[in-house]
């Protein structure tokens, strides 16, 4: 009898199996073999959720026998069951909370004669199965910290379905003694709890009170660092608190001058700050839709942006934004504090402008002391760094701004076609930097690691990428970078001494796209729509607005945004008038310029863009929308990046409904070649000059470019050149864009990015896996 398959789901009309059953026959067939018992097999994300006395529990109440343990592959059970139908199904739909299973593998077997069912010790060690991604603290123990009991206000609070996990690691298997909880002995009546089948905290590593575990402090000394940081907080003050994968700094967000006290020690002018709050608090202040409710409460807990509503909070939060990121307290700490404290907090990452958020009480005290009127303090290791992950919910599902804590290391699998793909390892770009792995037919899509310009950011960048091969037992074939020679990651791939795959960035966003939608390697090209800030190709120019049409091994440019010149090259990243006086100047729109930008230096620029110096040419989508914010009165330079497109998305989400309607025309080549945007601009002047409103103006370009690029995909997928479109690149966090360009491309099949950032944080999947069609095409 053959093995069979059970697909499980379906994503963007494309069949993807995310469990699976391996077994001898179909489930029925097993009547015949109840002389037999069964090895089952569990792969997938069942390591440290508490799946063994899960599994032994249902053990129980099916009436079997045999054992189950952990090895290095996931869960191995043996086992006698006259229901086995039933137990298999069992095995799914009533898993653990944090246990995610990719396959379960079954065969008969001859039993061994068990009298009853055991948990048995680990397995040998190995790096074959997933490890839990830290978890949110969980009802149970939240309602343990708050009433009565040997853990009441106990912050370090956590059972088998909570707490610490990818950040406390060392080395697998997980295990305590591999963790920085290895120094804390449990205390007895913890031991008791460890060691019992039947407790939620059985083999929960973490698992601490407050005779054994982690203890607060307070620097400056406080007798009682949680009250003494409650009071603070209450008072205006600024702390910095020690949370699971780094520090926070916050403050009362009600408080407007706390907040402004923030902003200029921080040295942070307009960034939106996050805030943290019960749910009950944050729907005082946001509209909360049911979408957004389950991702807020999802257990890696991220920071979701959310439409303010209700109740206003001080400007200076998110200046001139039209949305806040808020997340729920997700460690007992948090929830003691914001229960005390009775206001929502600013909860910003702990670090300097640019660098890395602090991990280290010493560096803490180094390098925070400066921000925070004081710091709140444990003494468990935070082994890995990471920062709190990002997202939002649209119209079409979830979008993921920032890939970190509570996300990773969680795996995707990889498409039909790649399963006996060489194992590589790809490093990402320059900007929003990750890392990517692929075994066993999985990508481990590393956490959010930052600008590689910053040296202390690099040198996470060449600590993850040794970390991740240790931990998990990682020996690639090949590497795989960006086309860029000057990034730091590219440098770092030709370094390894492997076989390097460099890889056209657009490309990289297309295949990454495809990755995730599980297109078959055999699926057929696609359109892709890639708009982003800017990534060389192979002919010198740098690109950012184009229709690919392509697969994983090979790509043409179909169309793409016109060129115009970057004056001052990278200075044209940071300030937006730039862009706007080269676009001017292009369209021919002298006058315009002078009115606009008459305190600019027009004729140094103009010149240096004639004579092509400093000045490169650019088909950048990013820069587009920077020159459009421009045109709209935003004036110097960024203070992020992104700051000019948000600010132009929020000033487009309240245009006025009698003025919304209609766009700005860009000429369309349906047959390909150059999107030509000079009318746009005099079209943008005209309306400047009749006095429309920036929100109408703004919304009106959204609607131009979505239609624009829309129209040539559309052409290519119903003209038969390509089966269906793919979203990507950095533009595509913007929501209305989304929206926008969905709604322009029909009827058409379309491919978003829902678990993996469109920005060039998810630009590492998209190497791998283009990384190993070339190999396997060879």
């Amino acid at each position: 009898m053959s093995g069979r398959k059970f697909p499980k789901a379906v994503c963007a009309g494309i069949a993807k199996t995310t469990t699976e059953y391996h077994c001898l026959g179909t489930f029925s067939d097993h009547s015949n073999l109840m002389s037999f018992g069964f090895t089952i097999r569990i792969r997938g994300q069942v390591q440290g959720v508490g799946f063994r006395p899960f599994v032994y529990q249902l053990a129980l109440d099916f009436g079997a026998a045999g054992t189950v343990q952990n090895d290095a592959e996931g869960v191995l059970i043996y086992i006698y069951c006259k229901e086995i139908d039933a137990f298999l199904r069992a095995l799914e739909t009533r898993c653990p909370p944090l246990a995610q299973i990719d396959t379960i593998e079954t065969h008969p077997i001859d039993m061994k004669h068990f009298t009853g069912f055991e948990i048995l010790e680990s397995g040998n060690a190995g790096a074959e199965t997933r490890v839990t991604p830290d978890a949110a603290t969980c009802v149970d123990c939240v309602d343990e910290i708050t009433t009565d009991g040997r853990r009441r206000g106990y912050a370090f609070t956590n059972c088998t379905n909570c707490g610490p996990r990818f950040t406390i690691l060392k080395n697998l298997p997980y295990d305590r003694a591999k963790t920085s909880m290895a120094h804390f002995e449990m205390c007895p009546a913890c031991a008791a709890e460890y060691a019992d089948p039947s407790d939620r905290r059985f083999h929960a590593q973490p698992i601490a009170c407050p005779n054994c575990g982690p203890k607060l402090a307070m620097s400056p000394a406080s007798d009682d660092p949680l009250r003494d940081a409650v009071r603070r907080l209450r008072a205006g003050e600024i702390v910095a608190i020690k949370g699971l994968g780094g520090f926070h700094i916050a403050c009362d967000a009600t408080n407007a001058d706390a907040v402004a006290k923030l902003r200029e020690r921080k040295r942070r002018p307009t960034k939106p700050f996050a805030l943290m709050g019960s749910l009950s608090c944050i729907r005082r202040y946001a509209s909360v839709s049911p979408d957004e409710t389950a991702r807020l409460q999802d257990p890696a807990a991220p920071i979701v942006l959310l439409h303010s509503e209700g109740t206003a909070l001080p400007e200076s939060i998110a200046p001139g934004f039209h949305e806040l990121g808020w997340m729920l307290p997700y460690t007992p700490l948090h929830h003691l504090l914001l229960r005390d404290v009775g206001r929502p907090l600013v909860m910003t990452s702990g670090n300097l402008s640019g660098e890395p958020q602090v991990i280290g009480n010493e560096e803490a005290a180094q390098k925070l002391g400066d921000i925070a009127d004081a710091i709140l303090l444990h003494d468990r290791d935070i082994v890995r760094r990471l920062d709190d992950s990002v997202e939002r919910e649209t119209a079409h599902g979830p979008m993921i701004l920032r890939r970190a804590r509570g996300r990773v290391p969680g795996t995707l699998q990889l498409p039909p076609g790649f399963e006996d793909a060489p194992d590589v390892v790809a490093y990402g770009a320059h900007l929003k930097s990750a890392i990517c792995l692929t075994k066993n037919g999985q990508a481990l899509l590393s956490h959010h690691l930052g600008d590689l310009d910053d040296p202390l950011t690099w040198d996470e960048f060449v600590k993850a990428d040794a970390d991740y091969a240790a931990l998990f037992d990682h020996a690639p074939e090949a590497v795989a970078c960006d086309l860029h020679p000057d990034y730091r990651s590219s440098r770092h791939a030709s370094d390894t001494g492997l076989p390097c795959i460099e890889v056209q960035h657009h490309h990289a966003h297309l295949a990454s796209c495809l990755a995730e939608n599980m297109w078959p390697r055999d699926g057929g090209r696609v359109a892709g729509i890639i708009l982003d800030g800017l990534g060389l190709c192979d002919d010198g120019t740098v690109w950012g607005g184009e229709v690919l049409i392509g697969d994983y091994q090979e790509f043409e440019r179909y169309a793409w945004l016109d060129q115009a010149h970057l004056p001052g090259g990278d200075a044209a990243n940071r300030e937006p008038w730039r862009n706007l006086l080269a676009r001017l100047l292009k369209a021919d729109l002298d006058p315009a310029a002078h009115d606009v930008l008459a305190d600019k230096p027009i004729g140094l620029l103009q010149q240096a863009m004639d004579a092509g110096v400093n000045a490169p040419l650019s088909s950048s989508a990013g820069r587009l929308f920077d020159a459009m914010a421009a045109a709209l009165g935003f004036d110097g330079a960024q203070s992020f990046e992104g700051e000019a497109a948000m600010q132009l998305e929020a000033w487009a989400r309240k245009a006025p409904a009698q003025e919304a309607g209609g766009s700005y025309g860009l000429r369309v080549p349906l047959e390909g070649g150059a999107i030509i945007d000079t009318d746009l601009w005099a079209e943008v002047m005209h309306d400047r000059d009749a006095g429309v409103s920036i929100e109408a103006m703004a919304m009106r370009f959204h609607t131009g470019v979505a239609q624009s690029f829309a129209a040539v995909a559309r052409h290519v997928v119903k003209t038969g050149r390509a089966q269906a479109v793919a979203l990507s690149g950095g533009c595509f966090q913007n929501a209305l864009l989304l929206d926008l360009m969905i709604e322009a491309l029909g009827d058409v099949p379309v491919l978003l990015q829902t678990k993996v950032p469109a920005n060039d944080g998810g630009l590492a999947l998209g190497q791998a896996l283009v990384a190993m069609a070339r190999l396997e095409a060879k």
